[in-house]
């Protein structure tokens, strides 16, 4: 009897880059009295009073009362401001839009900083459109596609694709259709096999795959597939479709409108390379569209988060923009972020504090950060190191923290990848101290480099002279 050969199934799912903030999964708050549960919880470290507080701003937003408001996280660097507001997105859950960008991001030569405001206020506004459709939904079991003779071409015998008959089935019948050949690309683009469940959309045509059929399960059925049951009913049903997008979709779809007029037809222009510029007129006509939808109770508003980081790049221009821009009715909640204490807005002379306007400033709520103790600063090393799956030697992780509480938090977790390649350079999984000593002899942190520029100035180009 011949060898089974059994090959092992890699599996499809992307291998995610293990980010700065990789390990944050939330607050780490008590659900019932809203405390911080332990000292390490949700990848999170120390910071009580901020995370207690962000967990008042998480509930607000859920309960719908902070819509236009702000809020500041202010702190040194590397005090974990960012951190925090991750953690913030990841309570609110993947439902609610989170916008993330950095104050320099609006400085542009060819688009005005006010029209990239606009367009990430727009895109921390999620609408959640709820709307009967009528669809075909079924296993596939068959598909024809039916040719005739290219009139317009010159090559003869040349054939093309008229029309295709697809036969689906469920647990109540079976009905035969006969689609479109543009429907068939759309067949195509989702790779549609016989036994897979599909639906397609009777206004616009859209083709969802939504599985495999659980029929065509076997015993040495070795594919990566996600089986789905026979769908009940007929063939030919009414299914309540809810699709969330945010103000800039429908911008940007009815910008360039294409297909049908329903509000999921504008999902299928999306996919076009062309932009076209979005105008005041056109949003003005989008939020009356949005509030005549939500008036009749088919869309709902779910107002999200923009996050701005470096919140003291922006100048004088942007913070009387975002003045305005936080009455509308219309607004997500802000989140800014800065390591700035007192110092100049940005195109003016005027020194306040954070470097934001006073005005401003009076909006906000502000959470303050704290330094990290030394203590904090190795548990957060030895929450990166497992994060890496980096094996630390016994004194590693004490010699790693003492680094960070001399130097930088960021230069001591910064360290732990170079000394891991050289662990295994060396032919060890494990890190040790000898490993930590060579590589912060190799890479200087912020201070060291700064003593040494000041002792060896004289060797260095200075255009100050």
């Amino acid at each position: 009897m011949p060898a089974v050969k059994i090959q092992e199934v890699t599996s499809t799912e992307k291998t995610l880059r293990v980010a700065a903030h990789s390990h944050i999964t939330g607050l780490g708050l008590d659900q019932t009295n809203g405390n911080v549960l332990e000292d390490i919880t949700a990848g999170l470290v120390g910071q009580k009073q901020a995370r207690e507080a962000a967990g008042i701003v998480v509930d607000l937003i859920k309960s719908k009362k902070m819509a236009g408001r702000a809020l500041l996280l202010a702190g040194p660097p590397g005090t974990g401001k960012t951190a925090i507001s991750l953690a913030i997105s990841q309570e609110l859950g993947k439902k609610v839009p989170f916008c993330p960008m950095v104050g320099s991001e609006v400085y542009s030569s060819e688009v005005k900083k006010t029209e990239i405001l606009m367009e990430n206020f727009r895109r921390s506004i999620g609408i959640r459109i709820k709307e009967q459709k009528e669809v075909y939904e079924g296993v596939v079991i068959q598909l024809t596609p039916e040719e005739a003779e290219d009139e317009l071409s010159t090559n003869y015998g040349s054939k093309v694709i008229k029309h295709v008959l697809i036969g689906l089935k469920t647990t109540k019948g079976t009905k035969t259709l006969r689609l479109d050949p543009s429907i068939y690309e759309s067949i195509q683009k989702e790779k549609v096999q016989i036994g897979d469940v599909i639906y397609i959309e009777a206004n616009s045509g859209a083709v969802k795959r939504v599985g495999r059929s659980d029929e065509y399960i076997s015993e040495h059925d070795l594919e990566a597939e996600e089986y789905v049951p026979i769908p009940k009913g007929d063939v030919h049903k009414k299914k309540d479709v809810v699709q969330d997008v945010t103000l800039h979709d429908l911008d940007v779809a009815n910008a360039r409108p294409q297909g049908g007029h329903d509000m999921f037809s504008v999902m299928n222009s999306m996919m076009k390379p062309k932009k076209t510029e979005i105008t005041e007129k056109l949003r003005n006509e989008v939020n009356k569209i949005v509030n005549k939808y939500i008036d009749q109770g088919v869309a709902e508003l779910v107002p999200g988060v923009l996050f701005i980081d470096e919140v003291h790049m922006l100048d004088v221009e942007c913070f009387t923009y975002l003045n305005r821009a936080l009455e509308s009715t219309l607004a997500p909640i802000v989140i800014f972020a800065t390591n700035r204490g007192n110092s100049k807005i940005r195109g003016t002379e005027i020194i306040s504090p954070h470097g934001i306007p006073v005005d401003l400033l009076d909006r906000l709520l502000i959470i303050k950060t704290s330094p990290y103790t030394l203590e904090e600063v190795v548990q957060i090393v030895a929450i990166r190191a497992k994060t890496e799956g980096i094996v630390l030697a016994p004194g590693t992780l004490d010699e790693l923290g003492r680094i960070g509480d001399r130097s930088s938090l960021r230069y001591a977790a910064q360290l732990l990848t170079p000394a891991h390649i050289l662990a295994r350079t060396n032919g060890r999984e494990e890190v040790t101290i000898e490993d930590i000593a060579e590589v912060s002899d190799m890479f200087f942190d912020a201070k060291t480099s700064a003593a040494h520029l000041s002792e060896h100035g004289s060797e260095y180009i200075d255009h100050q002279k």
